[in-house]
């Protein structure tokens, strides 16, 4: 395990290398999803923060997390780790297909994504030895999603997407309270998101729901949430813990697996 030498916040220029120190796993995991416009247009000049930026940066972020669960659901994560575990399992699938709604509205509004090919940390969807890996990305990505809503509430141009992407955030921040829930049911003990710095998931003194206010860990211009976005989409080379598999962007949920019912899938109030 790498050890984190600068934790408490990412400067104004985030370059891919600092990334790459963020998580104890030895993994570079940090993407960013910032919401998107109902109605799209509208610009801002805060920080380079431009409604268009935001929805471009968001599609791809949310193409990544779809993609992201829809292979964790493929893997030995999914099927041994959490057998007879319906209710975890059900936690993955709802995800997948929140992300992939929250997905498919970017692109009604006119975001453009980045990429829609991504790769990911060595061993992402292995076997036991790197649950840990798949579990500490996951909590990772949600946290970096969870920090650019942020950016988006503060740097929308519009009432409504500064709503949408409050309501966006809420659900991001579910999915790695979720996350956390499925660390300790896999024993893992504790989780290591975007603060770089293990946080225990052990019951009765530490719990899945651990904070009081969710966090930007100094992150402030959707330029750097693009930045952090580096290693997911574009292929590993030299040192860089990533695998090679190029994992092509997933909307559908893998054959076999039953969906879920979603009681909401509409940003209306």
């Amino acid at each position: 395990m790498e050890t984190i030498e600068e934790t408490s916040s990412l400067k104004d220029s985030v370059s891919r290398r600092s990334l790459l120190r963020l998580l104890g796993v030895g993994a570079a995991i940090t993407a960013g999803s910032t919401i998107l416009a109902g109605c799209g247009g509208g610009s801002s000049s805060s920080g380079g923060n431009s409604d268009q930026e935001i929805l471009n940066a968001a599609a791809t972020a949310e193409g990544l997390a779809s993609t992201m669960y829809a292979n964790i659901i493929s893997s030995s994560l999914y099927s041994s780790g959490l057998s007879g575990n319906a209710p975890d399992q059900a936690y993955l699938v709802a995800a997948f297909e929140q992300e992939v709604d929250h997905y498919n509205l970017l692109l009604s509004v006119g975001a453009k994504p980045l990429a829609t090919t991504f790769y990911f940390p060595s061993g992402m969807f292995g076997a036991a030895s790197t649950y840990g890996t798949t579990v500490n990305t996951l909590v990772t990505l949600e946290d970096a999603f969870i920090a650019a809503y942020l950016i988006g509430i503060s740097t929308f141009s519009t009432t409504g997407n500064k709503v949408l992407a409050g309501q966006i955030l809420g659900v991001e921040s579910e999915h790695r309270t979720l996350a956390r829930v499925i660390a300790n049911d896999l024993s893992l003990g504790s989780t290591t998101g975007l603060s770089g710095q293990p946080e225990s998931v052990s019951p009765p003194s530490h719990t899945s729901n651990n904070i009081a206010y969710e966090r930007r860990f100094g992150l402030t211009t959707i330029s750097q949430v693009v930045t952090a976005l580096g290693p997911f989409v574009t292929p590993p080379s030299g040192s860089s813990t990533f695998g090679s598999t190029a994992y092509p962007l997933v909307t559908t949920l893998p054959s076999g697996v039953a969906p879920v019912t979603l009681d909401s899938s509409s940003p209306v109030n």
